[in-house]
C-alpha cells in the first residue's frame, strides 16, 4: 500500500509545483512516487519538461507521472463492466452500449479519478503516490466519497429490507437471480454484493481517515484571499476525515508568515523556482510525512460520553449539528458528515454541544 499525498489551496497558488517537488523529493530518498496529474492541459508537462500521457510512464529514477483522462479512464471502468456483466448475466444489458460512444458527465471526473488511484495502490508498484489535483471542495468530496457512499448503501440497504415491498420481494429474489443469472448464488443475494460493496468502502474511508495512508498539505500565499481560503480547506477536509499536515506558504513579494493563523499546523515557507532548477524548492519542504501528528478529526471519549470534532476555519454559526437515528449528523463548509458513534452511545439523545478552541464537543 502507498501512501497519497494532495495538495490544498485556491488556485494560482502553485500547487502543482509543489506536487512536482513533493514527488521528486520522495523519489530522491529512494520512494518509488506516482505523480498522478488530474489537469488534462500541458502546464505540467511543460513544468516537468516532457510530455506525460495516460498511462504512468517513467520520467526520472524512481519517478513515474501519469496524467488522469477521464474519457480514457471512463472507457476502461466500462469494459470492466460488461466483462463482469457478460460473466453473470446470460442476456447482458450494455452490449451494445460500446465505451467509446460515452461521454464524461459531471461528476464523474472525481470517481474516475479515486477509482484509478484506488487501482493503482492496490498493484503495491508504488511506495508514494501524489495526487495534483484539483485542490478545493471538488477535491475534498473525492477523498469522502467512500464515507458518503458508504452511508448510502447502509441506510437504503436499510430502509429498502425494512419495507413492505423489501419484505414481499425478498422471497423471490433467489430463485428469480438463479434463473437470469449464469451462475448459481447461495446464501443472500442481497447481502452478498453489497457486503462486497462494502469491504471496498469500509477499507477506501478507513485509509482517508488514517493519515499514514492518505494526508493533505495546504498551500497558500500570504494573500488574505488564499489564506481564508485555506482556512476554510483546512476544516473542510476534516469533515471527510482528511488529515492536513501543515502550511506551506509560496511566495509573494513583501510576505510575513508569522501572522498566519494555522495553529497547531507548522507553517513552511517556500522559495520560488528559477527555471527547471528544482534542488532549492525540494530542498526546502518540510517532513511531508508529518501529518502523522496532526489533530485527528473525530475523537471519541466513551469515559466522559464525549465526541469531539476537530473544524478549524469555521465559527459556531457555520456549524450545524442535528441527530437522526443512531447518528450524528454535523454540517459545516458545505459539507455533511455522518458520525456513527460507538455501540455505547448509539440510540442515546444528544445532551448537548459547544463549540470550543476549534473542536465541536458533542455530550451524549
Amino acid at each position: 500500500m502507498a501512501f497519497l499525498l494532495t495538495f490544498l489551496g485556491k488556485g494560482g497558488v502553485g500547487r502543482s509545483t509543489i506536487a512536482i517537488a513533493a514527488a521528486k523529493r520522495f523519489a530522491q530518498t529512494g520512494k518509488r512516487v506516482l505523480l498522478a496529474v488530474h489537469d488534462p492541459t500541458p502546464a505540467v508537462a511543460y513544468l516537468l519538461g516532457q510530455e506525460i500521457g495516460p498511462q504512468p510512464q517513467p520520467i526520472e529514477p524512481q519517478l513515474s507521472a501519469v496524467q488522469l483522462q477521464s474519457a480514457a479512464l471512463l472507457s476502461a471502468s466500462w469494459d470492466q463492466v460488461k466483462t463482469l456483466e457478460a460473466q453473470y448475466l446470460r442476456t447482458p444489458f450494455f452490449k451494445a452500449v460500446y465505451s467509446e460512444e460515452l461521454g464524461v458527465l459531471p461528476g464523474m471526473d472525481s470517481a474516475l479519478a479515486l477509482n484509478a488511484i484506488r487501482e493503482w495502490d492496490s498493484e503495491n508498484a508504488y511506495d508514494v503516490i501524489v495526487y495534483d489535483g484539483p485542490g478545493g471542495l471538488t477535491t475534498l468530496r473525492m477523498w469522502g466519497m467512500p464515507e458518503i457512499l458508504s452511508w448510502y448503501t447502509r441506510r437504503f440497504r436499510k430502509v429498502f429490507q425494512d419495507s413492505d415491498l423489501g419484505r414481499a420481494l425478498s422471497p423471490f429474489i433467489q430463485p428469480v437471480a438463479s434463473t437470469v443469472l449464469s451462475v448459481n448464488w447461495s446464501g443472500d443475494v442481497l447481502n452478498q454484493p453489497a457486503d462486497q460493496m462494502n469491504d471496498l468502502l469500509g477499507s477506501g474511508r478507513e485509509a482517508v481517515n488514517d493519515p499514514n495512508r492518505v494526508a493533505a498539505f495546504l498551500v497558500t500565499t500570504a494573500d488574505p484571499v488564499s489564506v481564508v481560503t485555506a482556512q476554510y480547506l483546512w476544516g473542510s477536509a476534516q469533515q471527510v476525515g482528511l488529515t492536513v499536515g501543515g502550511v506551506l506558504v509560496t511566495p509573494m513579494a513583501g510576505d510575513s508568515i508569522e501572522s498566519l493563523a494555522f495553529n497547531p499546523l507548522a507553517v513552511t515557507a517556500l522559495p520560488q523556482i528559477a527555471g527547471r532548477n528544482w534542488e532549492p524548492l525540494v530542498a526546502a519542504l518540510p517532513d511531508l510525512g508529518q501529518a502523522r501528528t496532526a489533530p485527528r478529526s473525530v475523537t471519541i471519549d466513551l469515559a466522559s460520553n464525549t465526541v469531539r470534532l476537530f473544524l478549524p476555519g469555521f465559527t459556531k454559526k457555520q456549524v450545524k449539528l442535528t441527530q437522526n437515528g443512531p447518528e450524528v449528523t454535523i454540517e459545516a463548509g458545505d459539507q455533511r458528515r455522518n458520525i456513527l458513534v460507538p455501540p455505547r452511545l448509539a440510540g442515546k439523545p444528544v445532551q448537548g454541544a459547544k463549540f470550543q478552541d476549534q473542536y465541536l464537543i458533542i455530550s451524549f
